[in-house]
């Protein structure tokens, strides 16, 4: 005997954890070089799923996703969605298999939350954020991403190396590879080098790349990173 469906499935709503990647130019050839000075090779996000956040670009419709695309495929970004509020570009996305999120909620945009209801019973204790201990050098070539959690380093993160975090970021050791806390959009996350001389540092995504000589107030001393009204800071540790 044939059951309805109703009892084979469900559909329901999710609340679907992704990544944006927000471009700032439709130039393909600047992003090339962006891409591949962020993640080399491979990045080690891969596997996560991403969506492409096109509502900084004066002129969307100029990225040719269709070259875009599959380099970013080469460096292990899963591109499922595209993101924008005006729904002509929900013709694009479908052009490429792509969801349409239009006015989907944005990280640095939350949704209004509704009125709250009186607690039935007392908050629970907020849950400790967990910490990736890493106890060997990273070596050049090395990726380690902290997924959800802080990353600890107690040895040198070398020249070409690559430390990811959706947390804060400490390295007891010298810095000189790149490091990037608050992959997941935390603003509020941190990086702490004992010897400061990294290549490249990152906080949800702004981020500053060290071409010149650091000026002597932080130079190989330690040193904090934060962002403050949206500008990367850093500061010697003890100021």
């Amino acid at each position: 005997m044939s059951q309805a469906a109703s009892n084979i499935f469900d559909i329901k709503s999710a609340s679907l954890d992704l990544l944006a990647l927000i471009p700032r130019t439709t130039d393909l050839e600047t992003l090339t070089q962006a891409l591949a000075q962020r993640f080399g090779q491979r990045s080690a996000l891969g596997g996560e799923a991403f969506v492409i956040d096109l509502e900084g670009l004066e002129n969307p419709e100029q990225l040719d996703l269709g070259r875009l695309l599959p380099l970013l495929r080469q460096h292990g970004l899963r591109v499922v969605g595209l993101r924008h509020p005006s729904s002509a570009l929900a013709a694009l996305a479908a052009q490429h298999d792509l969801v349409y999120l239009g006015d989907a909620p944005r990280a640095d945009k939350p949704a209004a939350a509704p009125a709250p209801a009186k607690p039935a019973k007392p908050a629970a204790e907020p849950t400790p954020v967990p910490t990736m201990l890493v106890e060997r050098p990273v070596r050049a070539g090395q990726q380690i991403y902290a997924k959800g959690s802080n990353l600890v380093v107690l040895a040198m993160v070398s020249a070409g190396a690559e430390i990811i975090a959706d947390g804060d970021i400490h390295v007891y050791a010298p810095l000189r590879g790149r490091a990037l806390a608050g992959a997941r959009g935390n603003t509020a996350a941190r990086i702490f080098a004992r010897n400061m001389e990294a290549e490249l540092v990152s906080i949800a995504g702004v981020y500053r790349t060290i071409e010149q000589a650091l000026p002597d107030s932080i130079r190989g001393k330690a040193t904090q990173i934060f962002l403050e009204n949206e500008r990367l800071v850093m500061t010697a540790l003890g100021e």
